[in-house]
């Protein structure tokens, strides 16, 4: 088969997993058109981790001139130009199933997609994984009792410590809370979960974005941060603390800053990173300024993984209009991160062997 070569040929680009997530949503398109163009073929080697029959239909329905090719076990994978290599990693074909439409069947097997992709990046088979949308809702049918990617996949590597990091234009975004009740926000938001986000914050962009001395600004939960306690006193009782635990550590965080004024102030420059109490606080300034470009980061794992910021969009499956912008930056991003990441290991080594 063409995509097997020798392990000895120099591997100029990352080996990057790309997860199919739902196959009755909207991963397969997005997938098949990224992986048609030329600037993901330019930053790396795509191997999509899903199912075979799936991309074979996907890629004839959307009139794509390439070949859908077979890669089994831990090969080499150098696919051509015009080749699609897909690693299978269920046990049979997937059986039949409705598009848009959540089953057990597929959520299943998105979630067999993902154990495949870590258990690659763990072995150093992969560089890294990039994630296709799963649907919460599939995968609950399906067993899987965990709220998304990011719990599922610390649960898989044994991580203690992890979160999401959503990237988009200028700013670089880490969640202290994600999909809740705006009337539960309050009692959720603690000391110590606020200090974890500003500290995988300053990990993320030190080690990751390659940023020596990371500033991080921290948003304030209430209009104005609290107006010293007139608009209420989460800022002085539980944001203050965190923040200033943080400086204390030697990390360059700021003391709780309105957000209406905080994220002008990122996108401008002043701070490389910030932390948003809520979905929404960041969310919002997120898609206004790269809506459909945003990506979605998990910081804090022992392995890279990256995934588009948008949903299985059901409605929309088969119309052959699902916009594969947000994939194509997933894919460059995991892209950058790994190369980074690939030469810090060669200085390490280097070094070693000058001692």
């Amino acid at each position: 088969m063409s995509v097997k070569t020798s392990m000895t040929r120099r591997k100029e680009k990352p080996l990057l997993g790309i997860t199919m997530g739902d196959p009755a949503g909207i991963g397969p398109e997005v997938i098949a058109k990224a992986l048609a163009g030329t600037k993901v073929r330019r930053l790396c080697r795509p191997l999509v981790i899903g199912s075979f029959p799936v991309m074979q239909q996907t890629v004839k329905s959307l009139k794509l001139k390439m070949d859908v090719v077979r890669v089994e076990g831990h090969e080499a994978v150098f696919p051509r130009s015009n080749q699609l290599a897909v690693l299978d990693p269920l046990d049979r074909p997937l059986g039949r199933f409705t598009r848009g439409v959540a089953a057990s069947v597929t959520g299943a097997a998105s979630v067999s997609f993902i154990k495949k992709a870590v258990e690659l990046s763990q072995l150093g088979c992969i560089d890294g994984m990039v994630t296709a949308p799963i649907n919460k809702e599939a995968i609950q049918m399906a067993g899987c009792h965990f709220p998304g990617h990011t719990e599922l996949l610390a649960d898989l590597t044994k991580t203690q410590d992890s979160g999401m990091m959503i990237v988009g234009g200028p700013l670089r975004i880490m969640f202290v809370t994600t999909h809740v009740a705006i009337k539960d926000l309050p009692s959720l938001l603690t000391q110590a979960k606020i200090e974890k986000s500003i500290r995988l914050a300053h990990v993320a962009l030190r080690d990751l974005f390659g940023i020596k001395k990371p500033r991080v600004g921290v948003a304030a939960l209430n209009p104005h941060a609290g107006e010293h306690g007139l608009f209420g006193d989460e800022e002085e009782q539980i944001i203050l603390p965190a923040a200033r635990a943080a400086q204390a550590k030697g990390i360059l965080a700021s003391d709780p800053l309105p957000a209406d004024t905080l994220f002008g102030k990122a996108a401008r420059g002043d701070y490389d990173g910030v932390v948003a109490l809520y979905h929404d606080q960041g969310l919002i300034p997120l898609k206004l300024v790269a809506f459909g470009t945003c990506v979605n980061l998990t910081v804090g794992l022992p392995i890279i993984r990256t995934s588009v910021d948008h949903g299985t969009a059901f409605d929309i499956v088969g119309k052959g209009i699902a916009d594969p912008g947000s994939l194509v930056e997933a894919i460059t991003l995991a892209a950058t991160l790994a190369k980074g990441r690939s030469a810090v290991r060669s200085v390490s080594l280097r070094k070693k062997g000058a001692r």
